[in-house]
């Protein structure tokens, strides 16, 4: 029998393995850190300027045209440029926007608005273009909002899972993923903390001086350093680890290498991608991702807005609500590395909606029956208003957290199996367009219900039911990928296992 140091050491992971993954765990952590501090920001810049009902507006009309062009963009740079230049020329228009937003464009946001315009406009038009007026009066607080948003979309699901999927096999994604994912994860309480203190020092400003304007370049100059970072981790592991044999076997190198041939178009990639059910389900899981949690967001961010009116109040508690995710997170990377160990993919992938459909249920009671819960309210000596405030927080804690956890490495195992073409553009139809589509998708809906019921909490009821409907179809796109990827990824670690080793490659890997 093995004695308990022998099972230890075989516990541990492989040289080779960490040479790997500890880099990509921190090119995560720092993409990480960065989506939580600009999507706390853009909600700052929207919601208290705007309201959140702009938000609606701005993921249907604004984003997700936004999402579409970029993915026309990026097919065409996928034909013409290697992975590399593309990471690079991507991350660094990110990172120049975000640097001169803080730096140039929000000190002249005085000359930049059409304060002017957008009063006449208020003035003539009737209430309900309320919500569009404001887009036109802060049209830069929109623009920082939609690449805020694509930050989420392109940087972490498109480079860095992409790039992540192209140098791991199936074998160590399910090892691997949920591990530096919780450990990547801490990102979330180191970055609310940071915005958390951030919001204090403006306490210690002079007088004239803009708290909101000296937290933004803080903010936003942090932003840039870790993108830098990201930049030359990447560059690291272009040199240094892709060219290592042993980090990507001979086996991988193929999965990697494009294959030679005519370059798709945008539109012949589409319809290549349309006719297989397994893209059409996977498509679905993140569409269903983004309306549902949608739909009970918007009503919580409106709710938000009412608690905390200023600007770096609001700022204050989005950050602890972005340590409070992280911690939470944390728990859940455990149990999730578990979760799909020990019963593997199909049940993994069920936690998230199920997780979704629970909380939904305890958020829209508080609502619908708010008469109800108002004694035990009373007794806890909080106002209704706070304890929707909590309670919506936890809702989203507990609904993102999952899907960090399992969701996330869930969707990005599944892109594995498959070839280059359907794994690069299908990536890109899914993560960049699927995610803003899903969003905008609820934001529709609450716009329908909006419209059909005459207010937000009068047509709560009908969007609990279409919540409700969307996750259960959710479940049995699930249920129906699980079968395919088990039948894919067996295949592919047959393949592997019954070909034999060829001489590596040495340079191909890193600038495919």
């Amino acid at each position: 029998p093995k004695s308990r140091m022998e099972k230890l050491r075989e516990g541990l992971p492989a040289k080779r393995e960490l040479k790997k993954m500890l880099p990509l765990a921190l090119m995560f952590f720092c993409i990480l850190f960065n989506y939580t501090v600009l999507c706390d920001t853009k909600d700052v810049l929207v919601v208290t300027s705007g309201g959140a009902e702009v938000i609606p507006f701005l993921k249907t009309y604004v984003t997700l045209p936004a999402a579409i062009g970029f993915t026309v963009v990026y097919s065409n740079m996928v034909n013409s440029m290697s992975s590399s230049k593309v990471f690079f020329t991507i991350l660094a228009g990110f990172t120049a926007f975000f640097g001169s937003f803080a730096a140039l464009v929000y000190p002249n946001i005085g000359l930049l608005h059409p304060t002017a315009s957008a009063a006449w406009l208020a003035s003539h038009l009737p209430a309900g273009f309320a919500p569009i007026i404001a887009m036109f009066k802060y049209w830069t607080f929109g623009v920082f909002y939609v690449f805020a948003q694509l930050w989420g979309s392109v940087v972490v699901s498109l480079l860095f899972w992409g790039f992540a999927n192209e140098v791991c096999s199936v074998a160590e994604a399910k090892r691997w993923y949920p591990l530096f994912g919780m450990l990547a994860n801490v990102a979330l309480i180191f970055s609310g903390q940071f915005v958390k203190q951030v919001s204090r020092m403006r306490g210690n400003l002079a007088a004239g001086v803009d708290p909101w304007g000296f937290s933004l370049k803080i903010l936003m100059s942090a932003v840039v350093v870790m993108a830098g970072v990201v930049m030359g981790t990447y560059r690291h592991m272009q040199k240094n680890v892709l060219t290592d044999p042993e980090c990507v076997p001979a086996s991988m190198e193929r999965k990697t290498k494009k294959k030679k041939g005519p370059k798709m178009s945008m539109g012949e990639s589409m319809k290549y991608l349309a006719k297989s059910s397994y893209i059409r389900n996977l498509a679905f899981l993140v569409i269903a991702y983004g309306m549902s949690i949608n739909i009970v967001e918007v009503t919580w961010k409106g709710k938000l807005k009412e608690a905390f009116p200023n600007a770096n109040d609001y700022s204050h508690f989005m950050g602890s609500f972005s340590s409070a995710t992280g911690a939470v997170t944390l728990t859940m990377m455990v149990v999730g590395r578990w979760i799909l160990n020990r019963f593997g993919w199909g049940v993994a992938s069920l936690v998230t909606p199920a997780m979704l459909g629970i909380t939904g249920i305890g958020f829209f009671s508080l609502i619908l029956f708010k008469d109800f819960f108002a004694p035990i309210t009373a007794s806890l000596g909080v106002s209704p208003l706070m304890m929707a405030v909590l309670v919506g927080a936890v809702q989203n804690i507990l609904s993102k957290a999952s899907k960090y956890s399992l969701f996330d490495p869930c969707k990005e195992t599944a892109y594995i199996p498959l070839d280059q073409e359907m794994r690069t553009k299908g990536k890109a139809a899914i993560d960049v367009i699927g995610n803003p589509l899903g969003k905008s998708g609820g934001s529709f809906i609450q716009q329908l219900a909006i419209v059909a019921f005459g207010s937000l909490s009068a047509s709560t009821p009908a969007l609990g039911t279409v919540l409700f409907g969307i996750i259960a179809l959710w479940v049995k796109a699930s249920r129906d990928l699980a079968v395919e990827f088990e039948e894919k990824a067996g295949a592919m670690a047959k393949a592997e296992a019954e070909e034999p080793n060829p001489e590596p490659a040495t340079g191909a890997t890193a600038s495919s």
